[in-house]
């Protein structure tokens, strides 16, 4: 069994993204890493360079300043990722730079692309995601975040990264996306942890202010939303949080300790609308998340 894989990061240093420790969590499940780093201005590419793994291939990329429109950027250097991994790999795994897998799934990860190795039904698999929001000890198990999405596909199916690469679809017909179909997925019982919302407020804003930049034209946009919020980004703009009292992949342990911001969780505030409220009710009377989008077709779980 082969296994290539892809990520992208563009100014990692610079917005405090895990990469190096998302790249090192992948290293351990792939035969040969794509790592895309685009035009930074930090020593995001040489940070890349010191992690020293031969099979880390870095290619160089450039984020168009004129494409604001849908995230499609994201989806463009995901392309560039997916279309250097080898042609003869099987599965392609990859983690954008502020996910990472936990060291004790690595085996049971493996275990599975191995045994769906013959089953050509599933052509992807799907993961939980753990989405950390405030601190290290808190995370958002809402239907705001999506809580399951693919990170594994089968090479060769056609499929690309789907509308700001969240997840994959199967194109018939180049990138149209009205033609795109859903993955056939097996659901199993691993986890991505995702730090998108864990950083300094300060750092955190300008993370959101160079987000949405891919989203809104405008080359003065960043600038506005900074000064539009001096006191950093309000982490208690948020419906509700559930505590995490688990272990974070050691690659984390540093990150974790110099932790320089503190958070306070007040369960009682929420900006949940009325309707929100109501699925949130259906949901604990349930143990389950209704209406929400799922990028995907499970035909197997083990979750």
């Amino acid at each position: 069994m082969k296994v290539s894989g892809f990520t992208y990061v563009r100014n990692g240093l610079h917005l405090d993204y895990p990469f190096t420790e998302s790249i090192r969590s992948l290293l351990p499940l792939v035969d040969e890493l794509i790592v895309v780093v685009g035009d930074s201005h930090d020593g995001t590419r040489e940070a890349v360079v010191e992690i020293g793994d031969p099979k880390i291939k870095i290619v160089d990329s450039v984020w168009p300043a004129d494409m604001r429109k849908g995230g499609k950027v994201f989806a463009m250097q995901a392309s560039i990722g997916l279309d250097h991994c080898s042609a003869d790999a099987d599965w392609i795994i990859t983690l954008q730079a502020d996910e990472l897998f936990h060291e004790k799934e690595v085996p049971v990860i493996r275990k599975y692309m191995e045994e769906a190795l013959g089953d050509s039904r599933i052509e992807g698999f799907l993961f939980r995601f753990l989405n950390f929001f405030g601190d290290f000890n808190h995370y958002a198990p809402s239907r705001r975040y999506h809580q399951h999405e693919i990170r594994i596909i089968r090479n060769g199916i056609n499929a690309r990264p789907y509308r700001d690469s969240q997840g994959f679809r199967i194109f018939s017909n180049n990138d149209d996306e009205r033609t795109a179909r859903k993955l056939k997925v097996w659901w199993i019982p691993c986890t991505v942890y995702h730090y998108s919302y864990v950083k300094n407020p300060k750092t955190q804003l300008l993370k959101q202010a160079e987000f949405g930049s891919r989203w809104h034209a405008g080359e003065d946009y960043v600038s506005r939303f900074l000064a539009a919020h001096p006191d950093g980004f309000d982490y208690g703009q948020i419906d509700y949080l559930a505590d995490f009292n688990g272990a974070h992949p050691s690659l984390m342990e540093q990150r974790i300790q110099s932790q320089d911001w503190d958070f306070n969780y007040d369960p009682s505030i929420s900006n949940m609308s009325f309707k929100e409220k109501l699925l949130r009710q259906l949901e604990i009377l349930t143990g389950r998340q209704f209406f929400i989008n799922k990028n995907y077709k499970i035909v197997r779980s083990t979750a």
